[in-house]
């Protein structure tokens, strides 16, 4: 009967690492008319978080990384394995998908483009999305 209680509370310990393990910081802005929530995924570089936070910040970088983010919703997808700028420029399989009527089509389009073009093993995630504010 110990085993069993011991192999469950070990079960039930390890879900709630893997849990906490999966949450991803946020930070939020607001830029015109649009909300934009940044993904602090742990393998982004300092260099390619403070790129976001521009991107996030400022209405002339958010278009010219994330096309038609100003019409509906949008995303941005990265590769973990790839990163988003790893020789100064965007990796191919970073994705941004705009114009979209929600925010699960534009987070589903944005991974599934990314998933696409990544080379690494590990499943593309998202680095930003946009909605319009309200």
């Amino acid at each position: 009967m110990m085993k069993y209680l011991g192999a469950g509370v070990a079960l039930a310990l390890g879900l709630a690492t893997a849990g906490a393990a999966e949450t991803v910081k946020t930070e939020v802005a607001e830029l015109g008319g649009s909300s934009i929530t940044l993904h602090l995924q742990p393998f982004l570089t300092e260099v390619e978080l403070s790129t976001l936070r521009v991107v996030a910040t400022n209405t002339e970088a958010l278009a010219l990384f994330v096309p038609d983010s100003s019409k509906g919703y949008a995303a941005l997808a990265v590769s973990p394995d790839d990163g988003f700028l790893p020789a100064g420029a965007p990796a191919a399989s970073a994705q941004a998908i705009g114009g979209l009527p929600d925010a699960a089509t534009a987070a589903k389009d944005a991974l599934a483009a990314c998933d696409k073009l990544r080379k690494g093993s590990a499943d593309c995630v998202l680095v930003l999305e946009i909605a319009p504010k309200g």
